[in-house]
């Protein structure tokens, strides 16, 4: 699941570290959040989203993301 983690972040100029503190997980679940290798439960993707004042939809690109699942299934 893409999401908008990285970006927002940067913006903002917080470190993965300064973002972790904030939501209360590792830095290393902030890494790989941003990596793609983890899916943030729907409780810590709303914490992020309240930090950069957006919601949980755009944070994780659902509308993206259904698309592209949309257009696999479509295939079969």
């Amino acid at each position: 699941m893409k999401t908008k983690v990285r970006e927002l972040r940067d913006a903002s100029g917080l470190t993965q570290q300064q973002l972790a503190d904030l939501v209360h997980v590792s830095a290393r679940t902030i890494i790989s959040i941003e990596k793609e290798q983890y899916k943030p439960s729907l409780m810590l993707a709303y914490r992020i989203a309240q930090i950069f004042h957006t919601t949980v939809e755009d944070l994780c690109c659902l509308e993206e993301n259904k698309r592209k699942e949309d257009e696999a299934y479509e295939k079969f």
